[in-house]
């Protein structure tokens, strides 16, 4: 769990450095140039790995709050999904424009995969996908007794709080001062085609399917009271979007974003929470009438 911490506050702290140089420095060439030589160099290594470093650490951290949590087969059976099918989606993509619209990827986020997509990514639809779709399912976990309901509505709202992070995300980041990616065929929202929406719902939808398919072969209790690190990872990175946005002057999307993706995120895991103490509640009157 130390570990864990460690690599969230790590991860946290380069998104913060990375907007400080997105939205402070880059803006005004004139600092830069009158930065000493060990400035210039740190400046260039954040905004060329800067990036990379944000998304490796939040993979990395999820990635061993998962296997601490759920166990390695839970673990990998949601990562290897995660991380197959959204490179295979974002390859399709950059190649042909299916399922998200044509755009091309530029630099800033590391190795490029067959030369098209950096590696990181995967990542970080892996380490956002399931942090919105853990959630979704603990809060909704004592709430609707069918299985089969209760999966199909959290692949549901797992894949749509996924698609909201994007809302906010997508439009300031390929109209950033330094684009990280641009689209060959500017759409009606923010420069975006809708279908890019429908793209990253799809995306999620399936590999959050095929996850909880694996994980119904060995069924686990879900940790209703143990779910701040997937909550501290969606809250950071959506407010890493919603500053880049905000300063871009893009604002609908920041609405829908919160109207979609943070508040019911922020409902599901209080309401996660309340069912963690009505259990412990109910567990100790079991354990007093017993022991009475």
């Amino acid at each position: 769990m130390r570990l864990e911490r460690t690599l969230l506050k790590g991860h946290i702290m380069s998104m913060a450095f990375g907007l400080a140089g997105l939205l402070l420095v880059l803006p005004h060439p004139d600092f830069i140039a009158s930065l000493p030589p060990i400035g210039k160099t740190a400046f260039a290594w954040s905004m060329a790995g800067g990036g990379v470093m944000y998304m490796l650490l939040g993979m990395a951290a999820v990635a061993l709050y998962a296997y601490r949590t759920l166990g390695v087969w839970h673990c990998f059976g949601f990562m290897i999904p995660a991380l197959a099918i959204s490179l295979s989606s974002e390859l399709l993509g950059t190649s042909t424009g299916f399922p998200f619209g044509h755009y091309r990827y530029l630099t800033g986020l590391g190795y490029k995969i067959a030369g098209l997509v950096p590696f990181t990514i995967p990542l970080s639809w892996f380490y956002l996908g399931f942090s919105a779709y853990l959630i979704a399912r603990a809060g909704l976990n004592q709430k609707i007794s069918q299985n089969w309901l209760k999966m199909i509505a959290s692949i549901v709202l797992g894949a749509i709080f996924l698609t909201a992070w994007d809302f906010v995300l997508d439009p300031a980041m390929s109209q950033t001062t330094m684009p990280f990616w641009v689209w060959d065929q500017p759409g009606a929202f923010f420069g975006m085609p809708y279908q890019n929406f429908a793209g990253w719902f799809g995306t999620g939808a399936v590999f959050m399917t095929v996850s909880t398919l694996i994980w119904k072969v060995k069924p686990f209790e879900f940790p209703q009271n143990n779910l701040g690190l997937p909550l501290a990872i969606y809250i950071s990175n959506f407010a890493f979007a919603t500053i880049m946005s905000l300063a871009a002057g893009i604002y609908i999307p920041v609405l829908l974003g919160l109207i979609v993706g943070l508040v019911p995120v922020l409902l599901l895991y209080r309401l996660s929470k309340q069912q963690t103490e009505v259990n412990m509640a109910e567990n100790i009157v079991k354990m007093s009438f017993n022991n009475g």
